[in-house]
């Protein structure tokens, strides 16, 4: 037998050994199929219940295997639980990746995941065959160059922990951080590691172990495939942050007083979520919504592109990525 016959047979050809040697985790029919919403915002939005109860309805209508939050979901304020109702509505397991406003007005990461009943500030979780990472991407960095704003960075803690969490894993995997770690603009500030880390982890287990990243927090609709990896924005639920220099009152007068922030967004008139299906051969199925923004668009406000660089759109693309 020559070598090309050997790496045939044994299943090591194209880096795909693991599947010969754990078949029982990847038989023909395995797939995973899960609900995904990013940044709700429902201490800015006035209509955030409503947004988030038609998530949960198609949710319990479609039957997924899990549903996701990736952050900027609502602080951990009393006057915040008729929301965690609305999302404990759903019928199956339900997990949370914390955002970056998720702690404003003081509130602790601790007192989040205590509020939302969240599995941890990062964990890990198995389900159908695939291995979940979520990531806290809002640690602070202790450099005196980091640039000013939210914290975004993984501790050194954090990505030990995250280095021992792959290795012990023999399942493909999918990572969920509410920073993105392909965008320089606002993205994790050590993400360039992370992916690094990611890539290392692959390489190490001679398979394509990582198969997937998922983020929020941008509040744009971008892919990115990245050294094998692939990369996917989900879009907010709500709404894109243009600032003051495009402020409009895009609802009623009384609605701009009981949520003056809204006037410096371009809110996306139905709420946006994504429904994602990875089967055995790491085919992964996106599929989005899309909706038309309230009020003037950003092209009819003069908002500059480039500043933004990924276009800002009222939806979430539906895709199919392969290897």
């Amino acid at each position: 037998m020559n070598r090309k016959e050997f790496l045939t047979k044994t299943g090591l050809a194209g880096g795909t050994f693991l599947l010969a040697r754990y078949p029982e985790l990847q038989p023909a029919d395995k797939k995973i199929r899960f609900g995904v919403i990013a940044d709700l915002h429902h201490d800015i939005m006035h209509d955030g219940i409503e947004r988030l109860s038609a998530f949960i309805s198609d949710m319990n209508q479609k039957t997924p295997d899990f549903i996701i939050q990736m952050g900027d979901f609502c602080m951990p304020k009393k006057t915040n639980a008729p929301l965690m109702e609305v999302w404990n509505q759903f019928k199956g397991p339900k997990y949370h990746v914390i955002g970056n406003h998720d702690t404003d007005g003081g509130f602790k990461p601790d007192e989040v995941v205590d509020f939302w009943k969240a599995e941890g500030k990062y964990y890990s979780f198995d389900r159908n065959g695939f291995h979940f990472v979520v990531l806290n991407g809002n640690e602070h960095n202790e450099s005196k160059s980091r640039p000013g704003g939210y914290a975004r960075f993984i501790s050194a803690t954090q990505l030990d922990w995250l280095r021992k969490d792959l290795e012990a894993s023999t399942l493909p995997s999918v990572i969920c951080c509410h920073q993105g770690l392909d965008n320089d603009s606002g993205g994790l500030e050590n993400g360039t590691l992370l992916r690094y880390t990611l890539e290392q982890a692959n390489q190490k287990a001679g398979w394509k172990k990582v198969i997937l990243v998922l983020s929020g927090h941008h509040h744009q609709d971008y892919y990115n495939r990245i050294n094998d990896i692939h990369y996917v924005q989900i879009n907010s639920a709500s709404y894109q942050w243009l600032g003051d220099d495009f402020k409009e009152i895009r609802y009623s007068e009384a609605v701009d007083k009981a949520r003056p922030n809204i006037k410096y967004t371009v809110p996306y008139q139905d709420p946006l979520w994504a429904m994602i299906e990875i089967d055995h051969k790491g085919r992964i199925t996106i599929q989005g919504r899309k909706t038309v923004f309230v009020g003037s668009s950003p092209e009819k406000l003069g908002v500059k592109a480039d500043d933004y660089i990924y276009p800002i759109v009222p939806h979430i693309s539906s895709r199919n990525l392969t290897k």
